[in-house]
């Protein structure tokens, strides 16, 4: 019980559980929107302003303990430091699903699903670090 209360006010640890999850909406929102439209780039970019919505309010409420007043400015930051990431995951994206898909595909056979899955991963371990650095930093600073 008390390791339970420990994580649970953990910022870090729960930055990574909701990290998780909302990589996790991400990808899956990600993955039916590219069977769909077979476009990585439009994808990437739909999938996450996806994610951010989900990724705010997660953030503000759980992660780092907001006041309530205030959210709509937090929200605003939030966005804008989720569009520098959202950037590098669309230039990612470009990059390595459609401008030069053999670079990953040569490990696949080519499949543009599995290289746009390895894709996706790689770039959102690097975003989740990032969006974090930019969360804790620039944009929740009013702890309850």
């Amino acid at each position: 019980m008390k390791l339970k209360k420990s994580l649970l006010s953990n910022e870090i640890f729960m930055y990574l559980v909701f990290g998780v999850l909302a990589t996790l909406v991400y990808m899956l929102s990600r993955t039916i929107i590219f069977t769909f439209c077979h476009q990585a780039t439009l994808s990437a970019v739909i999938a996450s302003f996806i994610s951010i919505i989900f990724a705010f309010f997660t953030n503000d409420r759980f992660v780092f303990r907001q006041v309530p007043e205030g959210w709509w400015g937090r929200l605003c930051k939030f966005f804008l430091a989720r569009l520098s990431t959202l950037l590098l995951d669309a230039a990612l994206a470009f990059l390595f699903v459609q401008k030069f898909p053999n670079i990953i595909g040569q490990f696949v056979g080519n499949n543009l699903d599995l290289v746009n899955g390895i894709e996706t991963i790689i770039s959102q371990v690097l975003i989740i670090v990032l969006n974090y650095v930019f969360s804790k930093l620039l944009v929740f600073k009013d702890k309850k």
